[in-house]
């Protein structure tokens, strides 16, 4: 199954531009770097996409690409900089890329979405990845709404379980009706299957959630963790990484509830689609906070959908029987 060409390119390209992420970091990411440039971040985010959008196009003729970035700032005056170091780094793995033709790979991921197309978190982990922790590579398949492969490279994650900086990192894979697999990014190691864990008692449930308070209620995933009576303390995580684990069994809930300071967001496809499948398929559930199963056939974002809960699978509905006492 990792021989079929739609895989062995997904794979393929997860694998170097999560490495190359990993090279943007460890250059621009500096102790002198001052808290609110967001550079180095932006510099991998381009440089991400365009390698996946020129491998995708290489090997994958025809395909379509829906990605998070868009060239348009590379494209202005002050942008130019920032435009000559995104080519430095893509020339790493495609040498004869010009600026142009960087803008223009970037470009392949803007537009909407057609009935089958890939789409691609480029770093997902911003603030992880400034802070040299965790972030991903996310790229998922879409045909008719269903995601059908998703691949994630975890550069600072060890076994698909547990932070490890400068590791061998993980590979994850997850293909619709073949299970969920992970081998480390770095190197050639079998590919080994993942299960998520059996637990069944919510008072003992480990929660993954967002490092970053922007991006989930941490109030109200309080509230929840008091409701059900759990006491083990929640594991903080940027990023997809935080699926991988869940599929791995080292993490048993995962929660994106609605901040109050941004109560009419809806996700972004390319922020679930990859790691939605590698739940499902290492035998746990998603939903919306709603238990909806996640709709992605209505463009770039969730627009039918609300929130985030993924679960090992026993413990999903007392966590949304939670969810509704609590009135989140």
């Amino acid at each position: 199954m990792f021989d079929v060409p739609e895989v062995k390119c997904a794979i393929s390209a997860v694998r170097q531009a999560a490495l190359l992420a990993r090279e943007v970091q460890r250059e621009l990411v500096t102790p002198a770097l001052t808290k609110d440039d967001r550079s180095p971040v932006t510099v991998g985010d381009f440089a991400a996409q365009a390698v996946v959008a020129r491998r995708l196009a290489e090997q994958l003729p025809g395909s379509t690409l829906i990605g998070e970035e868009s060239a348009d700032a590379l494209r202005l005056e002050e942008g130019i900089d920032t435009l000559d170091q995104v080519t430095l780094f893509v020339r790493r793995l495609i040498p004869d890329a010009t600026p142009e033709e960087v803008c223009g790979l970037i470009d392949r991921g803007s537009g909407d979405p057609p009935t089958e197309f890939w789409t691609l978190d480029p770093i997902d982990g911003t603030k992880g990845f400034l802070r040299r922790d965790q972030y991903a590579v996310a790229l998922g398949k879409i045909e008719r709404g269903t995601v059908t492969i998703g691949v994630l490279g975890c550069p600072e994650l060890a076994a698909s379980r547990e932070s490890a900086p400068n590791g061998a990192g993980s590979l994850v894979v997850a293909i619709r009706g073949e299970g969920t697999w992970w081998q480390p990014l770095v190197g050639n190691g079998q590919w080994q299957r993942l299960q998520v864990s059996d637990r069944t008692e919510p008072t003992n449930a480990r929660i993954l959630r967002s490092v970053e308070k922007a991006h989930t209620n941490t109030d109200e995933i309080g509230r929840l963790a008091e409701h059900l009576g759990i006491t083990a303390r929640p594991v903080p995580l940027d990023s997809q990484a935080k699926y991988a684990v869940l599929a791995a069994g080292a993490g048993d809930v995962l929660l994106r509830l609605i901040s109050p300071k941004r109560p009419d967001y809806k996700e972004k496809i390319w922020d679930q689609a990859a790691g939605s499948l590698v739940i499902t398929e290492a035998g746990g559930r998603i939903t919306d906070l709603d238990g909806k199963p996640l709709d992605f056939a209505h463009g770039r974002s969730l627009r039918q959908n609300r929130g985030i809960l993924a679960t090992n699978g026993p413990l999903h509905e007392p966590l949304l029987a939670g969810l509704r006492a609590i009135g989140a």
